[in-house]
């Protein structure tokens, strides 16, 4: 089925929807590419190698941008002061210098002679690139592997989350998960992680609703679910969370690690964290570019907008979130096939025509974006503790999928508004995916909504009040100075939520570039090296 011939939509409103995300994208990105982050200097120096943390569990590479922001700012970069000191033999290896730094033992400069300069970058450059190289070894390995094992033949491919606290439960869950059926596994992060403007080390038994991303917990389930599927004869994906105060860590920390896709999304840390939205700007586009890079599919997070705001007024601003997260995406390197924009099936289901507009909405994204393997995330705000009930808008939502040509598909829990999903639960969670996969998985070939019927007609309507908003927000008057997207973030446009670019968790680690700013890492990242 072709989402394009099924909605018969004006593709010169298309490309306009298109040109306003571009025009409004644009100065974001201007924004993100004159600022640089904690974070994002930290994530270098991870790609250098250094890991670990001290007896408080402060990682290394946390004490030694630190000590640089301290005595000569973060503007410059961090590689250039921190090599500089190895040159001058103040520490034998990067190790060293960070926990000699974390005692202030370290004296850090920029230096004055251009030829200590140049050598300083240069053993930057000479550090930096093996960890890229690592990512791009971690891609080719898919790569191989998928190739080897196979891909899943049926799409949707079928998500689902383990979220047990403890890394070691975690993995056979997983494993019992991908014998069940699923494609995809996520393993859900402890809440308030990304909140945390560092990342825990080592494996971890004690997370909240969720289990801490670390590079360790990484590479163990990395592990588990290759040998799952080596004895399932596919690949399995695996999926973490690049957002927050320490996206650009996360996201070097995958793509070492070889996981598969990664939540990141464009607004959601600023709208349902309260990141500073510069910070988050920044940071996302370093992460984008890891992800290009390692061949990561990014999951982004329009669903959030549907659980603060109402699923049909509000539905248009998911469009939005949708067009700048491609245009931010493309920006940065991803390719359509990365692009796992999101979208949630959420209309009260008490209201008439409900499963109707939900199919306008799905066949809208698929309409906008026939390339990008689309996430269909499953009922949440209107579940209730009738798990009878809930166990059918979940057969709903499936059917949905399945008929408007999904690519990812979350189970939906019967008990989701009730308790912790049960092992029970997911299992009859996957047989109501696997009944509809089976009994409807060729229907769309055969779904053809009436021309200018009802399904039809709100999907332009929805694309409509887009494109009107977005050329609200372009021409509307800036009151502090702030890019028009920055502004429509301040005033509450999207999810209801209020986040002025002055404020919010994490703006204290944001710099403006120097004129003499260097990063090896975006320097290799940009220029494909």
């Amino acid at each position: 089925m072709s989402a394009r011939k099924v909605l018969e939509l004006d593709r010169a409103e298309v490309r306009r929807a298109r040109s306003h995300a571009a025009r409004l994208g644009q100065p974001v990105v201007k924004l993100a590419t004159s600022h640089t982050t904690v974070s994002v200097e930290r994530a270098t120096l991870r790609l250098a190698g250094l890991s670990g943390a001290d007896h408080e569990r402060v990682p290394w590479v946390n004490h030694l941008v630190d000590a640089v922001r301290d005595q000569v700012g973060i503007e410059h970069g961090v590689t250039t002061p921190v090599w500089d000191a190895l040159r001058r033999q103040e520490a034998p290896d990067l190790l060293t210098l960070a926990q000699k730094a974390s005692a202030g033992a370290v004296t850090f400069q920029i230096p004055e002679a251009k030829t200590e300069l140049t050598r300083a970058r240069r053993a930057a450059m000479a550090a930096v690139r093996p960890g890229i190289r690592q990512i791009d070894r971690q891609r080719a390995t898919r790569e191989k592997m998928i190739t080897r094992l196979g891909d899943p033949k049926q799409r949707p491919w079928i998500y689902l989350i383990v979220a047990t606290g403890d890394i070691y439960e975690d993995i056979p869950q997983a494993q019992a998960a991908a014998r069940g059926g699923a494609d995809i596994i996520a393993v859900i992060r402890s809440t308030g992680q990304s909140l945390l403007d560092y990342v825990p080390e080592g494996a971890t038994r004690e997370g909240f609703a969720g289990t801490y991303a670390t590079q360790e917990n990484f590479r163990l389930m990395r592990a588990a679910l290759d040998k799952v599927g080596k004895e399932l004869g596919r690949y399995i994906r695996l999926v973490n969370y690049a957002s927050g105060l320490c996206m650009p860590e996360i996201a070097t920390l995958a793509g070492l690690e070889r996981l598969d896709m990664m939540l990141n999304d464009s607004m959601y840390g600023i709208l349902f964290r309260n990141i500073n939205p510069i910070r988050t700007f920044v940071d996302q586009r370093f992460s984008r570019q890891i992800h290009a890079r390692a061949g990561i599919i990014i999951n982004t997070g329009e669903d959030n907008y549907l659980t603060t705001a109402d699923a049909v007024e509000a539905a248009h601003t998911v469009t939005v979130s949708q067009l700048m997260n491609e245009y931010f995406g493309k920006e940065a390197g991803l390719a359509d096939w990365q692009l796992g924009l999101g979208h949630a099936f959420e209309i009260n289901p008490d209201l008439p025509d409900s499963f109707r507009m939900e199919l306008a909405h799905a066949l809208l994204a698929r309409h906008l974006f026939p390339d990008a393997p689309l996430k269909w995330m499953p009922p949440t705000k209107h579940m209730t503790g009738d798990i009878f009930k809930g166990f059918m808008l979940d057969g709903f939502f499936n059917l949905a999928g399945v008929l408007t040509g999904q690519s990812i598909l979350l189970v939906g829990m019967m008990t989701e508004a009730v308790v912790t999903p049960f092992l029970s639960d997911r299992d009859l969670a996957l047989q109501n995916v696997r009944y509809v996969l089976n009994a409807a998985g060729g229907l769309a070939e055969d779904f053809r909504p009436p021309r200018d019927g009802f399904i039809q007609t709100r999907a332009r309507h929805v694309l409509g009040e887009a494109i009107e908003l977005m050329d609200q927000i372009h021409v509307e008057p800036s009151t502090h100075g702030w890019a028009p997207l920055l502004e429509a973030i301040a005033v509450g446009t999207f999810g209801h939520m209020k986040r002025p670019a002055d404020r919010g968790k994490g703006l204290e680690g944001v710099a403006q570039k120097a004129a003499d700013y260097d990063n090896p890492a975006t320097t290799l990242l940009e220029e494909g090296q």
